[in-house]
């Protein structure tokens, strides 16, 4: 077994296409009188294009493929030691509610003669929050696709993330932080390796 996971659990194809603007205009009128308001008022004459485009912004990552960014990365044979970015910031859109969620992303790997520019790890973070999402599964898709595309000896991830559907509403809990993990390969499977992962970054 070299830890990884099966190949439905990879992240799928981007999405064709581009967000609809219009239809999300559209909408966002339609909800603006249901809740009861005037979206012909000065303040909200411009809310469905402004939702819009942030929208487009918020969910660019349904129409990349994230595995592009660790295309780009060249073999060593030589490195066999552990790379950790730690601290990589993120926001991301709770797709039960489309309410954000936001916080700091860690992520490890083992080379297994090759490796990736450290930004390219921070560029799949970013492209895979930039979808509906929920943290589980967010921590769980960064992992398996340093074990795919890299075919690294192991992956670990660790997030750690504020939720605004928990801070602003229902138990309406401010400050309570979700933390999920992922570890494959070596990380999994060897308590020490994992250990020193989970000590780095904890380390200030």
């Amino acid at each position: 077994m070299d830890g990884r996971e099966p190949t439905a659990r990879l992240v799928p194809h981007p999405r064709r296409g581009t967000v609809d603007r219009e239809r999300i205009e559209a909408a966002v009128l339609e909800i603006l009188r249901a809740i009861g308001e005037d979206p012909e008022r000065e303040g909200l004459r411009e809310t469905p294009r402004r939702i819009a485009e942030m929208y487009a912004e918020l969910f660019s990552g349904l129409h990349r493929d994230p595995a592009v960014h660790l295309e780009v990365g060249f073999e060593d044979e030589e490195h066999h030691e552990m790379v950790v970015l730690k601290d990589i910031p993120f926001y991301s859109s709770c797709e039960h509610h489309l309410l954000p969620f936001h916080g700091v992303a860690h992520v490890g790997y083992v080379p297994n003669g090759r490796i990736v520019g450290i930004s390219k790890v921070a560029r799949v973070v970013e492209t895979l929050a930039r979808r509906p999402q929920v943290q589980e599964r967010l921590t769980s898709q960064i992992a398996d696709l340093l074990m795919d595309r890299l075919h690294a000896k192991g992956a670990a991830v660790v997030i750690e993330a504020e939720h605004l559907c928990m801070t602003m509403r229902g138990v309406k809990k401010p400050g309570s932080v979700m933390v999920t993990s992922a570890m494959r390969g070596l990380f999994r499977d060897d308590a020490r390796t994992r250990a020193e992962f989970l000590s780095l970054i904890r380390a200030r």
